[in-house]
């Protein structure tokens, strides 16, 4: 019971337009590790909101969070880097068949 309470719930989470840009934002950074501010920016999220999730990321094993001196870093880890690319695909698929549709709908 409680494993399909986590599935439900880590659905959940990346069926919502803020979590799954901020899984891609942090997949464009290539190597390099991200500030939270920067990636709040990049998804036009609140620099809260931003932590909240990541949050969960981390409860995940998405992401790792590195702090060096006073700033936080954050870097996905290899499950998180493997998502990103599932979701990648997902978006790109669902961005053809839009694509697909809006082209029928004006024949």
């Amino acid at each position: 019971m409680e494993k399909e309470k986590e599935r439900f719930s880590a659905l959940s989470l990346f069926l919502r337009e803020k979590p799954a840009k901020l899984l891609l934002a942090l997949g464009t950074t290539g190597k390099k590790a991200k500030y939270v501010s920067t990636l709040s920016k990049e998804i036009n999220c609140t620099y809260s909101h931003s932590v909240r999730l990541l949050d969960e990321f981390k409860k995940f094993g998405l992401v790792k969070f590195m702090k060096v001196s006073r700033v936080k870093y954050i870097e996905l880890t290899e499950e998180g880097k493997d998502l990103m690319l599932q979701l990648e695909g997902i978006i790109r698929k669902l961005s053809k068949l839009n694509t697909t549709e809006i082209k029928n709908k004006g024949k």
